[in-house]
């Protein structure tokens, strides 16, 4: 946590230019959301709300909000939190709202399962994360808004999961356990200038959204939490995360799109996501994952600018027979990684399937992958890609990439069923990568002259 304070006070004094260098012009530039102040807004005091930390006030920020909806068409309104300590059960969000917490307010997630609504399961997952049917509310909802911004002056949202946490391990939950924040089929959706706790499963899930921006938040869930995600952009476009530190018990962020027939079925991607600027931490996975859900496809991403710690992987793409879909089009560069004990994966044969129903012909395309301008230090595997026969992995691109190694790590490289290029990468990446460039070749995703996507 002392390094997580430091980090923040790192990003919020330092220009980002001077720290980083060059931007690319990726979808951050163009996902053009502001935090304009509302011509109206409310104090939660004002429905009844106690701060103590043990009333419970779901229906003051229920009421609060309905209240509120009549301000949608007269240019929307605020829900200001003051310094407390929130409790609640799940709520629901609306269009044209801002939901500001103060410096010192903290909502905090119930512990009774009661105070959260059980719903179906997501249409391009067919079932729950956790457990086949329903699935509980999360903590703080959206479904189908315009316009609708969680921020604050870094206050807190604590999902107190670790109930959540022991029901998953000891397989006593009734329903899939809930998100911090999920906002659904919605457009213009920020999270910004927060800090959130403790969630019982993914702390961020913007699902079918676009226009995304997710911007200097601070996201911790302990070592150990299980399956515990910090952002997922999930079937959703144009996505900016910026200056953000996420310290989580599985995967700091993830990128999916769905599940096996449902994901192929609902068939819509995640595409145009710009990720900079960002500090990750993964106890038990990997600090950028793709997949394994990834079903509706996965496209057009970049990724700069980042710093990856005390992680089984650094950068994960997973998949499998069955799953369909694609991940294409991706570039990631300036990467520094510290303590990881994968620097890279391309897996296969990675995940579960949601039921029998499954089509085993369903295969993935993995392709026009770009790794470039990475250092690492105290790392055991460089990297370990192994394809699927039947669809191998292609046009897989290293370039200008130095790793550490630590002594008596017994292979350097795993590869199979894989193709690519690679120029000045250390160590000594498989033959299967070795193909150098060429002016001539198409094997390697095309690239700006500053090595940034010419895609976005």
């Amino acid at each position: 946590m002392k390094m997580l304070v430091v980090l923040l006070s790192l990003l919020a004094l330092t220009n980002a230019i001077q720290l980083y260098g060059e931007e690319s012009d990726g979808q951050c530039n163009y996902v053009k959301l502001t935090l304009e102040p509302r011509p109206h807004s409310v104090s939660i005091l004002e429905f009844g709300a106690v701060g103590d930390g043990k009333t419970l006030n779901t229906l003051a920020f229920q009421n609060a909000i309905f209240y509120l909806k009549s301000f949608a068409d007269k240019g929307g309104a605020q829900l200001y939190v003051p310094p407390g300590r929130w409790l609640t059960g799940s709520f629901n969000l609306t269009s044209h709202l801002t939901l500001f917490l103060e410096k010192g307010a903290i909502i905090l997630g119930s512990q009774d399962p009661s105070q959260w609504e059980v719903v179906d399961p997501l249409p391009s997952y067919g079932r729950g994360l956790d457990l086949p049917g329903k699935r509980y509310r999360s903590l703080i909802n959206g479904y189908q808004l315009q316009d609708v911004v969680i921020t604050g002056d870094n206050g807190t949202i604590d999902g107190q999961g670790s109930v959540w946490w022991d029901w998953f391990s000891s397989h006593s939950l009734n329903y899939s356990r809930p998100h911090l924040v999920e906002i659904v089929e919605s457009e213009l959706v920020v999270v910004s200038n927060l800090t959130l706790l403790n969630a019982p499963a993914y702390s961020i899930h913007p699902v079918y959204c676009s226009d995304v921006l997710v911007q200097n938040i601070s996201v911790s869930n302990p070592p150990g939490s299980p399956h515990t995600v910090g952002v997922v952009p999930d079937s959703s476009n144009d996505v900016c995360i910026e200056d953000c530190i996420i310290s989580t018990g599985y995967d700091a962020i993830a990128l999916k799109s769905g599940w096996d027939e449902y994901g192929i079925d609902y068939g819509r991607p995640t595409k145009n996501v710009h990720i900079r600027r960002v500090h990750l931490w993964s106890s038990s996975r990997s600090c950028l994952a793709f997949g394994s859900e990834m079903s509706g496809g996965i496209s057009n991403v970049v990724v700069e600018h980042v710093r990856l710690y005390n992680s089984y992987s650094g950068i994960e793409f997973r998949t499998t027979k069955g799953r369909g879909g694609y991940i294409k089009h991706v570039n990631i560069s300036d990467v520094v990684m510290q303590n990881v004990y994968m620097a890279f994966s391309a897996c296969g044969q990675c995940g579960v399937h949601p039921d029998d129903k499954f089509d085993p012909t369903a295969l993935p395309v993995l392709e026009q992958i770009t790794l470039q301008d990475v250092t690492g230090t105290n790392i055991s595997v460089a990297g370990n890609f192994m394809g699927i026969e039947e669809s191998p992995f292609t046009l897989i691109c290293l370039s200008n990439i130095t790793l550490s190694i630590n002594s008596g790590s017994l292979a350097s490289w795993v590869c199979s069923n894989v193709s690519g290029s690679s120029q000045s990468v250390f160590p000594e990446p498989c033959p299967d990568l070795e193909n150098p460039y060429s002016n001539s070749s198409s094997a390697c995703f095309s690239s700006t002259s500053n090595g940034k996507s010419a895609t976005l």
